[in-house]
């Protein structure tokens, strides 16, 4: 009886070229996970580490992190700071400065996050999830400060969280 061996592998592909089949599948219906690329959504979401469950938008709110096309073909996985009409304002986790699209740019909604490899999501509806938010908005004004400690101090000694 002959064995079959069964291997994963992973293919990386330039935003540009793989995120509009993203878009595409989530039009669509479907879910889609996308692996985080980047460092404006940290402390607690890491580049090449994690990974991000999203679908559809149906409703959105100042919170949300979200999946949005800022520009022609740039897309960025941030969090909604503000909505007003039309217009929403997103700002990373680990980012000083915001960037606006329209609700219509509004791509992807996140379900939830895969983080340091686990199998079990972190949903964005979670406990976990809406405490570590309501903090961490409220932190804008010494956010700044947090997150030069964090990168010159904590990860050198412990990693990232």
């Amino acid at each position: 009886m002959s064995k079959t061996i069964l291997t994963t592998s992973e293919v990386q592909f330039a935003n540009a070229d793989f995120l509009p089949e993203v878009v595409k599948m989530l039009k669509e219906g479907h879910t889609v996970t996308l692996r985080l690329r980047g460092y404006s959504m940290r402390p607690f979401l890491e580049n090449d580490r994690d990974k991000a469950l999203l679908r559809k938008p149906t409703t959105v709110k100042a919170g949300d992190p979200v999946l949005a096309e800022i520009a022609p073909h740039h897309y960025v996985l941030h969090r909604i700071d503000r909505i007003e009409g039309d217009n929403v304002t997103l700002r990373g986790d680990g980012n000083l400065a915001v960037e606006h699209c329209k609700k219509e740019d509004i791509v992807g909604s996140v379900i939830g996050f895969y983080r340091k490899g686990r199998t079990q999501i972190d949903r964005t509806d979670g406990r976990k999830w809406k405490l570590y938010s309501f903090f961490w908005m409220r932190l804008l004004p010494i956010r700044r400060y947090l997150l030069g400690v964090y990168r010159r101090l904590w990860i050198p000694l412990f990693g990232p969280i």
